[in-house]
């Protein structure tokens, strides 16, 4: 019912609504308003001064002001909605379901924006931008014990962690206690060191003790979800900022034996070598990487800051300093990685990071924070009476299944605690029983060690603050002037919407004789201007564009790019295990390349049967064809004896496109922004050097700054109208502003348009 531009109108609202609650919102004090002027009148229902000026600046202040409209323009817009909006409530399209479904969701979400403490989240901003400035190397300890453990099994962990605390700071070396204790398997080996990590790199109470801790102290203990924590600062470091790097990663598998660790720092030692001779690093990650999500853009991955890869790799990336630079080989948990540098940039300023941070406090564990100022705020402002015995005798009913996320209700077999009143926020009762499915709901596996009671209590201490805040939501409207406000902006757009769906668009679109009528009466207003069919190749130097000629001479073209070749036994022709990696990369390749053909060509060895080297491409091209390559994109060369002279036995792969842009690609690859390659049909006033030519068919080359440019027109368009085809968005525009005109028309008749002359010219001085 409600289409997608309804969805657009009220989220734009939405947005620009932003974090504009306030920190408290009161009741205002109910006084006699004086009647306020009236300057619109719509059938019976009227429309103030204020409203209408109120809705004027709105759009003055959040519109383009390119596309700033004066006061009088503004009205009749004004009132052309306010018709619609009229209309849609005569109909009853404010009572569907629909309706009032998509009101609640939108509700919900700018509800949001006024229960969300705005100087909590920016003081949590800001907080983790000054600790940006800096990096923490710090270790810990863990004593784990379950988030929602019995109070007697919660006691035996801090007075355990106390203890080893006790030990540090007698004297005994913090990195032999967490061998010896710490149940944290990742750094407990290593003397518990967490390495450099910044902010959000941790949950919240961790990273607030690393950077709170003097250097050389050892904190007090730290309760997390996961137990707790004791940390030590070992130093600290100004920021390094971010860096961005491109990797060729070879894996080594878990169960790799001794030779096969070898062959892969064999592999990587070759690697490197032909980088050293001068090899594009980018040619080599795309034939070479195990990595399947960065090989084919060159080994490029995202900027990273300290903390986000493992220790050996980020030591690598930011000991490099110039762009372009690569590393000798390092050895991380995942394999061996060459890494050549992108770029470095250092933090950037609070106000260009903000609008992120402010994002990322509300959604990481800093949430937990804000969520519990909530809940401070909301108990000062509303009564909220607790039945300590009712809930006492619920908790008795929580045992094991809670924990296996298996309770039932029906385990309560006493009606009258269903029925008894657990809480009551300003005098209105919350009974047993909607909690209890509150927590059937919510219920999930947990962790070894919780207690039943306690896991209880959480879901009981959650299910209060959701009542509360629910309770703060549905009062909204009264609290909040500038609340109801944008709500009912947002009402009268999902109707708006709605009625322009049903009256306006859907008619257009469906209606082809008036479509087709319009365009006939109308059809010398939509022409096609002259034009050409050309490509444009600008190229670095006159070699670089005798390369592109070249490659470009016959369709497909080819790309002078290959894939990792097959190695076939003796007489075999079923692929071997060994050539399932190099098929694999060969198959991505094709399917992330919609205008690739692949070139198979297969030979054999002398002394071989004469069908094997026919029988070894098809192997790979059913390979291929089940996989969806289909078999227009493949072709097949047979070279019998006359394969690769070193190894007879491969079958090997060479890509050709029918995409001039392709041809780019390639070139571009080695030699990066070599090569710009446009095709097209062009008007007059797209290119000013295919504008100074003479529009015939014909190459010239010109020159342009230090590049060359080769200009080739194909043929010549003459100037024609268009057809009802080429036309059709231009006539479908035209059309629905013809039958909103005819719709609003009937509206003034329906419901008639009163205007107070003095007031718009008060409004207009």
């Amino acid at each position: 019912m409600f289409s997608s531009h309804t969805r657009l109108l009220a989220a734009t609202v939405l947005l620009t609504a932003g974090f504009s609650g306030c920190k408290t919102a009161t009741t205002p004090i109910q006084q006699a308003a004086p009647a306020q002027p009236v300057i619109l009148s719509i059938g019976d229902r009227t429309f103030s001064t204020d409203d209408f000026f109120q809705a004027f600046t709105k759009n003055q202040i959040s519109g383009d002001s390119a596309g700033r409209i004066d006061i009088k323009e503004y009205f009749e817009l004004y009132t052309n909605m306010k018709l619609k909006v009229l209309a849609a409530e005569a109909g009853g399209q404010d009572t569907t379901e629909a309706f009032r479904e998509e009101m609640a969701t939108y509700r919900k979400q700018l509800a949001q924006n006024y229960l969300t403490d705005k100087e909590a989240v920016e003081t949590l901003a800001n907080e983790a931008y000054q600790r940006m400035q800096q990096e923490v190397d710090a270790s810990h300890i863990l004593i784990p014990v379950a988030e929602d453990a019995s109070p007697a099994d919660t006691l035996r962990a801090y007075e355990e962690v106390q203890a080893i605390r006790k030990r540090a700071l007698a004297g005994e070396e913090f990195g032999q206690l967490a061998r010896q204790f710490s149940k944290d398997a990742q750094t407990a080996q290593n003397g518990g060191n967490l390495g450099y990590f910044t902010a959000f790199a941790t949950v919240y109470p961790l990273e607030t003790a690393a950077y709170t801790t003097p250097i050389g102290s050892i904190s007090a203990p730290v309760r997390t979800r996961f137990g707790y924590h004791l940390i030590r600062v070992n130093n600290r470091r100004a920021s390094r900022g971010k860096v961005q790097v491109a990797h060729i990663l070879l894996r080594i598998s878990p169960s790799a034996d001794p030779a096969g660790q070898q062959l892969v720092k064999t592999r990587i030692d070759a690697l490197y070598d032909r980088l050293q001779k001068g090899e594009s690093f980018e040619m080599l990650a795309r034939d070479n990487s195990d990595d399947a999500t960065s090989r084919n853009n060159g080994g490029i991955l995202p900027p990273f800051e300290t903390g986000r890869n493992v220790p050996a790799f980020e030591e690598a990336a930011f000991a490099l300093t110039t762009p372009g630079s690569y590393s000798k080989p390092v050895l991380t948990n995942y394999g061996w990685h060459i890494l050549k540098l992108i770029g470095r940039k250092l933090l950037e300023s609070y106000l260009e990071l903000a609008p992120a941070l402010r994002q990322k406090v509300v959604t990481d564990t800093r949430a937990d924070v804000l969520r519990h100022a909530l809940e401070q705020r909301l108990r000062r402002e509303y009564t909220v009476t607790e039945d300590k015995t009712t809930l006492t005798a619920l908790t008795a009913k929580a045992d094991s299944s809670l924990l296996r996320g298996q309770w039932k209700a029906v385990s309560l077999t006493d009606a009258a605690l269903l029925n008894k009143p657990l809480f009551s926020i300003n005098n209105t009762p919350y009974q047993v029983a909607p909690f209890v499915q509150y927590v059937q709901q919510k219920q999930s596996p947990r962790q070894a060690g919780s207690d039943p009671a306690v896991v209880m209590q959480r879901l009981y201490n959650r299910y209060l603050v959701d009542q509360l805040i629910r309770t703060e939501e549905e009062n909204l409207d009264r609290k909040s002037p500038e609340f109801r406000a944008l709500l009912t902006e947002i009402r009268d757009g999902v109707l708006l919407s709605a009625m322009m769906e049903t009256n306006v668009w859907e008619r257009s679109m469906a209606d082809s004789t008036g479509q087709r009528q319009h365009y006939e009466a109308n059809k010398n207003r939509y022409k096609m201007p002259e034009r050409v069919v050309a490509t444009l190749i600008e190229a670095s130097s006159d070699e670089q564009l005798k390369q592109v000629n070249t490659m470009l001479t016959a369709s497909p073209y080819q790309l002078r790019r290959s894939s990792p070749a097959v190695t076939f036994g003796l007489n075999e022709t079923a692929v071997p295990a060994t050539g399932r990696d190099a098929l694999y990369q060969l198959l991505v390749t094709m399917v992330r390349n919609g205008d690739y053909l692949v070139e198979v060509s297969g030979a054999q060895e002398a002394g071989e049967r004469d069908t094997v080297s026919a029988a070894r491409i098809r192997s790979v091209v059913s390979y291929l064809n089940r996989n969806g390559i289909p078999l227009t994109r493949i072709m097949e060369k047979d070279n019998k004896a006359f394969g690769n002279p070193a190894n007879p036995r491969q079958v090997t792969f060479q890509f050709f496109s029918t995409n001039k842009l392709d041809v780019a690609k390639a070139i571009n690859a080695s030699k990066p922004n070599s090569v710009t390659i446009t095709e097209g049909i062009f008007a007059r006033g797209t290119y000013a050097m295919l504008d100074a030519l003479p529009w015939k068919p014909g190459t010239v080359t010109t020159p342009d700054g230090n590049r060359l440019v080769q200009i080739t027109i194909s043929r010549v368009e003459p100037a024609r109208l268009k057809t009802f085809a080429e036309a059709r968005g231009t006539v479908i525009n035209e059309y629905q502003a013809i039958l909103e005109k005819q719709w609003l028309a009937s509206l003034r008749q329906r419901y008639p348009v009163k205007i107070n002359e003095d007031e718009m010219r008060k409004l207009a001085k």
